[in-house]
């Protein structure tokens, strides 16, 4: 189980249902209901946040691990891992303060041990996860279920914000 000072909700569903496009809609929603809100995406890809011809890119590739690239708007931290392994939740979150966060988002990481909300459409035909997860709190839908999960509409991030601020985190 994942353990941090600062509650953790998970968003877990097959590829394609919409977490990202889900998530966009919900931070705006949570941050004017006051919330400092930090998110977590796993990628199962390679990916390049830095570019080449910019300083800090060739830097990177120059052998510096990590590279902090800050200005006064944000802060950016890259960082090479020797050992290529999937990543830990835990150590992930252990990278928030908090005393500045007062919710972490997580997108991925569907496999481990902590609160999450299942999306799930209909029209996809996948598998439920929550038959296999008692981690799953609730599932956020295009249609009814026979489950006695919380079901929420999936269309609808104004509800699905609601029950976190008022079931998950009982603000």
């Amino acid at each position: 189980m994942t353990h941090s000072t600062i509650p953790i909700l998970g968003f877990a569903a097959a590829s394609g249902t919409g977490k990202t496009t889900l998530l966009a809609q919900l931070l705006p929603l949570l941050k004017n209901a006051g919330l400092r809100v930090g998110l977590i995406k796993h990628s199962h890809h390679d990916f390049e946040i830095d570019h080449v011809g910019k300083d800090s890119f060739e830097l990177r590739k120059a052998g510096a691990t990590p590279v902090v690239l800050v200005s006064k708007y944000r802060r950016a931290v890259i960082e090479e891992f020797e050992h290529q392994t999937e990543p830990n939740l835990t150590e992930q979150i252990a990278l928030f303060n908090p005393t500045e966060t007062d919710l972490i988002l997580v997108e991925g990481f569907r496999h481990e041990a902590f609160a999450k909300i299942e999306l799930h459409r209909t029209e996809l035909n996948k598998p439920f996860l929550y038959l296999n997860d008692n981690h799953i709190i609730a599932i956020a839908t295009d249609t009814v279920l026979k489950t006695h999960l919380p079901q929420l509409n999936l269309n609808q991030p104004a509800e699905i914000a609601d029950f976190i601020l008022h079931t998950f985190l009982k603000l």
